[in-house]
Parts: C-alpha cells; structure tokens; sequence
C-alpha cells in the first residue's frame, strides 16, 4: 500500500522584542522565540512542515508599527511564494495592533498562508480560529494601551518633579547620573546667543555671524536659523522642566536670568517686519553730514510720503534757504547715492592694498594682530553687510567715509581708511581665541 504523498509546507520563523536591552548577550529573547518555534515546526515534521534557512528578526522594534526591517522581509517573500506557514511564538510578536493584525491576515490569506502561534493554537481558515485570534489582539492592543498610558502618566509626574526624562540634551548642559548639569563651556556659548541676539534684535544676522565664526552647536554642525530659534525659546535655559506646555521647576540649574530671557521675548514677540521698520524709523540717513553739494554746502536728508510709499533725497540747503537758482543740483535721490557710497566701502573691503595698510597702521595699538587678521575680519563683514541694522551701516559708513562731493558730473567720494583701524579692532574682538592662537 502506498503511502500519501504529503506537501511540503516552508515555515518561516518570525521574531520581535520591542527593547534593545539584553540583545547583547549571546542568548537572547529573540533567541528564545526561535528555539520554541523551530521545536514546533520540528514536531509538525510528519505533517510535511519544514522550515526555511532565512531568519526573519526585529530586535529593539516596537509592534506597534508594520515599519520594521523583518517584518517587511517576511511580507515580501510571502508575496515571491516562498513562505506557506508563518510560525510565532505570541501572535503579539506579530503585531500588537487589529487593524495592522487585520492588513498582515489579509496579505497571509491572498497568497494561502498560515498564521501559527505555538502558545495559542488556532487555526485562522475557520470562523471560530478567526473569532479567537480577534478576541487574543483585543486584549493585546489593551494591553498596549494601558503600558502607553502609564507610561505617560509616570512621565508627565517626573516631569512635574521637574527630573529630566532622557531625549536631545541641549546645548549647555550633560548628563550625569540621569540628571542634566551644568556644561560651562558650552553655557558660555548659549548665554553669548542670548546677549547677541538682544543686541542685534535680528535672528538672520545673529546666524550669519555665528556662521562667520564657526560657531557650532551640541552635535559639531554649523548653527542655523531654527537651531537658533529652538535655543532661544527652550526653557531648560531657565533652569525649568516644561511638559505639554506647562513649566515646572527643574532639578537642574539655570544658564539664563529670568531678566536676560525677558529682553529676548521681549523682541521675539515683534514681528520682524515690525522689528525692521522701527530699526529705520529709529536710524539717522546713512550719509548725514558726509555729503555737500557743488556749492559746497551740506547737503540734509529729508523724505516725502505718497501714499503708503516712503520717499528719501538728500536735499541742498541752498534749496532749503529758497537759493534754489544757486546751486545745480538741488537734490538726489538717497537711495541712489547710498549704493554708490556702500559699493565703494565694500570695495575697500576687499581691496588686497587697503588691507595691508590697514594692518600697519593697526598693528601700533593692537599686540598680535596679523595680515591674516585683518584680511579675515573685513572678509567676515561683507557678506554681512546686507543684514547689519541700518544704525550698524551707519557707524560703518562713518568710520571709512571721509566727505562725498557731488557735481553736475557724478560724486566724489573720498574714504578714510584710518578708519578701518577702529573697525579691525571690533570685529577682532569677536574672535580673541582665533588670534591669540595665530
């Protein structure tokens, strides 16, 4: 009599453990699952059960998401037609959630897989094995739950506690003995983006400088806009534990006074079109008492409105004293001869001649200073230019603008490069690390 010929059925073992804790060792979690499924599968031998080489595993991967490497491995060999069976140890391993328990039973049913738990037998292919493998999720994804729940719950009182629960560590402080203290290095360089920033009133500067000068934030990159906005707005600085909204005092010791956290929300709370429009309300004309007229009189800013359109000249006081026929030109628009002075002072900036005379001169009253200095500060501040504050261009413009003559023929300006010397000794200031090491 012949015996039957039995199918073969490919198992596939499929293992998850939602921490990293204990995968180190050399028998493992996932270890253990395995080792009971392939026990199973072995004692389904004369059923024609034979497991398959691959091994499918997640260690450190929550079931709460189908995005796990493993698990997307399985599904995609379960659509080649290389798995019949799939074999876990808790049908939780598989997925603690119904609706992604329910798409996995529907990719297993399109392609006549079987679903095995060696734990909790049932069979999936009968209204009652179904009935049951919904009623054992229910209670997984409750379980599920109330571990998320108590988890917050213990969270949120920490927090209240003002203990600092893990996550990013901000820049100023480390971690010890799961507490944050105090990074002194590092607080210097926070309470400097605070102080800047109160002194800039503008984000986009502030940023640009800090570019300028390699300034980096707790993982070594380049600080950006956002950083530097997520910086001044977390109350960590302030010595506070926020949850949800709400601050609490924390364990750890503050970087920041409350006063100095004032002044910079204090201009954050401006919009900065606001902010911009009352930095040039509040800013004299970029060439006030630089500029003269053919007659050789000053000549003195003035606007005019139309409409909501804002108008700025420079106006001849020979004009201004009805001597209108006296003098060839009566006035000129500011914004026009504002650009011609500022292209001229930019390149000054980079004129490799004014440097060097630059650095002759400044070297009498500043000790150390090198070429390299004084060609790496003026190199920082023109690409700066177009974001320094107006009262800012304005004291630049003073410093290396010496008068500005205009004619029927065009303007005469001449600079000053004494000037440059006050100027090199500011924005060396900034970098007194970067000069002494030179």
């Amino acid at each position: 009599m012949k015996k039957p010929v039995v199918r073969k059925l490919r198992c596939a073992v499929y293992t998850r453990k939602s921490s990293e804790e204990g995968l180190e060792q050399e028998f493992n979690s996932l270890d253990a699952q395995r080792e009971a499924c392939e026990a199973y599968i072995a004692s389904q031998k004369p059923e024609g059960w034979v497991l398959v080489p691959d091994r499918y595993d997640d260690g450190g991967i929550s079931g709460a998401t189908l995005d796990r490497p493993g698990l997307q491995r399985l599904l995609a060999d379960i659509e080649a037609r290389r798995v019949d069976v799939v074999v876990v140890y808790k049908i939780d391993r598989l997925s603690r959630a119904l609706m992604d328990f329910a798409k996995l039973v529907e990719v297993f049913d399109r392609n006549n897989v079987t679903f095995v738990s060696v734990t909790q037998s049932f069979n999936t292919t009968t209204s009652m094995g179904r009935l049951t493998l919904n009623i054992l999720l229910s209670f997984a994804q409750f379980e599920r739950e109330v571990i998320g729940e108590r988890i917050r719950d213990k969270f949120a009182a920490s927090r209240k506690k003002g203990m600092w629960m893990g996550g990013f560590v901000p820049l100023g402080y480390d971690v010890k003995d799961r507490k944050l203290v105090v990074n002194e290095a590092e607080a210097k360089k926070v309470r400097m983006i605070f102080e800047r920033f109160v002194k800039l009133g503008s984000a986009t500067a502030l940023v640009h400088a800090l570019r300028a000068e390699d300034v980096t934030g707790k993982q070594g990159k380049l600080v950006d806009k956002g950083y530097v906005y997520k910086l001044l707005n977390n109350r960590v600085y302030l010595g506070q534990a926020v949850h949800k909204g709400t601050a609490y005092p924390g364990e750890h010791h503050a970087i920041v006074s409350q006063s100095l956290w004032e002044k910079v929300h204090g201009i954050i709370a401006q919009s900065p079109r606001h902010r911009a429009n009352l930095t040039r309300t509040q800013t004299p004309a970029l060439l006030k008492g630089l500029i003269f007229g053919p007659t050789g009189r000053a000549m003195t800013p003035t606007h005019t409105r139309r409409g909501n359109k804002l108008y700025r000249y420079y106006v001849s006081t020979d004009a201004l004293k009805h001597e209108a026929e006296a003098c060839p030109v009566r006035r000129i628009p500011a914004a026009e001869i504002e650009g011609a002075v500022v292209e001229q002072v930019r390149a000054v900036l980079r004129s490799p001649e004014i440097i060097v005379r630059t650095w002759r001169i400044a070297r009498r009253s500043l000790d150390g200073l090198t070429e390299a200095d004084v060609r790496d500060a003026l190199e920082r501040l023109d690409p700066l230019w177009d974001e320094l504050f107006p009262a800012e261009q304005a004291r630049i413009v003073q410093l290396l603008v010496e008068r500005i003559d205009i004619g029927t023929e065009g303007a005469d300006i001449r600079l000053r490069t004494q000037g440059l010397t006050s100027l090199v000794a500011d924005l060396s200031a900034i970098q007194p690390e970067k000069r002494r090491a030179a």
